[in-house]
């Protein structure tokens, strides 16, 4: 069985955004109690990552330390038209990830770890709505 539906993720800045909830549903919604649930961002500037979700502390230091290994206006960048954050936001997002797979079982449920959640890394400052394909396979119920 195989379940593919799209989440429009609001418009944010930069920053880590969970959305575990919305994959949760998207899994409730499939019908699928064991199998895999794919995500998959549909953007070159934004990034997925899983990461811990209890202490807000672990995001800002993630994000702090990307910041300074991909500085903006670097003298080097020559993709700069839509700003300084342009090029370092295609870097950011190629150094992470653009999809996660997770494991769904015991019912339905995503076997993140106790301390996991699923985020969208938006890499530019301005808020932009995110597209990302949930794709769910396996058995029913």
């Amino acid at each position: 069985m195989m379940h593919q539906e799209t989440l429009t993720l609001p418009a944010r800045g930069a920053g880590l955004h969970e959305f575990t909830d919305a994959v949760a549903a998207a899994v409730a919604r499939s019908g699928v109690r064991t199998g895999i649930a794919h995500v998959f961002c549909q953007h070159t500037s934004a990034s997925l990552v899983i990461m811990e979700n209890a202490d807000p502390s672990a995001r800002v230091d993630l994000e702090r330390w990307l910041e300074r290994l991909v500085p903006e206006d670097d003298p080097d960048f020559s993709h700069t038209l839509e700003g300084a954050d342009d090029m370092p936001s295609h870097i950011k997002m190629a150094l992470t990830r653009t999809s996660e797979t997770v494991p769904i079982g015991q019912g339905g449920r995503l076997l993140l770890g106790t301390w996991q959640g699923i985020f969208l890394w938006e890499h530019r400052r301005a808020p932009h709505a995110r597209r990302v394909v949930v794709t769910v396979m396996g058995q029913p119920g």
